[in-house]
């Protein structure tokens, strides 16, 4: 049973460039289904019946895992026997006769227009880590980019003079993301002034674009602990993550008219369902406009 786990990890790593965190959980998390399974005899995967499943899952409740936990393990278990399907190492699905507990749909949790610029106003251009976090926050909601997008970035991406970025997004799926001039500015700012400050503190070159003090690539939670610091500052009471940086983008991108398959093409969603989910929070906004605005909503 291992050695087929460990061939699926490599599977991960070389065929679809799963990002390390992804491949982390899909390692871990299959691995403690499989140390299950041995504890009640099972020795091949293709002996893995529904029932089993089933006692799992509700192992799994009465531990007190959350229902987003469960669905990721059941997802990621369905998946790795898809791929022995394929691979012929069994020849059924058992997962596919299991359900996994039904998420409720969270709305995506945008920054508004002002919180965004108070936001982005924080970080000192004055130093260098300032000059950065301006930068990265700025090329974060002019894109609509995930943060591990961002955080993998190399200079050779950027074409100031055309404003845009080539992202290589899920899957290595590459797209172009296009800016506006005070992202271009904050990131010329950067490359000529702070980045080569935080190179100098390093004896390795690097074509990373995002340095952090000794000169190595930036690492996602360090930017995350810093942008919920800018948050507290700018007077942003709720919890701030990079990805509702994402989300403001295109929800504003809605708001001011923008059509749903042209957001979808920018934030790089195979699917426009996927992309559809902003078109609720966006609806949001014109409701409490009316509610705000009309004289007989008012009432």
């Amino acid at each position: 049973m291992q050695n087929a786990l460990d061939d699926y990890v490599r599977y991960l790593i070389a065929e679809r460039n799963a990002s390390v965190h992804t491949v982390s959980n899909y390692r871990r998390e299959i691995a403690q289904f499989m140390k299950f399974a041995r504890e009640r005899g099972v020795r091949e995967w293709a002996d893995v019946v529904p029932a089993l499943l089933r006692q799992w899952l509700a192992t799994l409740h009465a531990e007190g895992y959350v229902k987003a936990s469960v669905v990721r393990r059941v997802s990621e278990l369905r998946a790795f026997y898809a791929w022995m399907v394929r691979s012929d190492r069994v020849s059924a699905n058992p997962v596919q006769a299991i359900s996994a507990p039904r998420l409720p749909q969270r709305l995506p949790r945008p920054l508004n227009v002002g919180e965004v610029e108070a936001l982005l106003d924080v970080p000192d251009p004055a130093t260098p880590q300032g000059q950065r976090d301006r930068a990265m926050m700025e090329l974060l909601y002019a894109g609509g980019l995930r943060v591990s997008e961002l955080l993998a970035l190399d200079v050779g991406a950027l074409d100031l003079a055309q404003g845009q970025v080539r992202v290589f997004g899920k899957g290595a799926k590459e797209r172009m993301v296009l800016i506006g001039e005070p992202a271009g500015r904050a990131l010329r700012a950067y490359l000529e002034g702070s980045r080569r400050a935080l190179l100098g503190a390093s004896d390795q070159r690097t074509s990373a674009l995002f340095l952090n003090r000794f000169g190595r690539r930036l690492s996602i939670s360090m930017f995350t602990r810093s942008l919920g610091a800018y948050a507290r500052a700018a007077g942003i009471e709720r919890p701030i993550t990079p990805h509702m940086l994402r989300h403001s983008f295109a929800t504003h991108l809605l708001d001011g008219g923008a059509d749903l398959r042209s957001v979808q093409e920018l934030l790089g969603h195979e699917s426009l369902g996927t992309t559809q989910i902003y078109t609720q929070v966006s609806q949001g906004h014109l409701r409490e406009t009316i509610a705000t605005s009309h004289p007989r909503a008012k009432r």
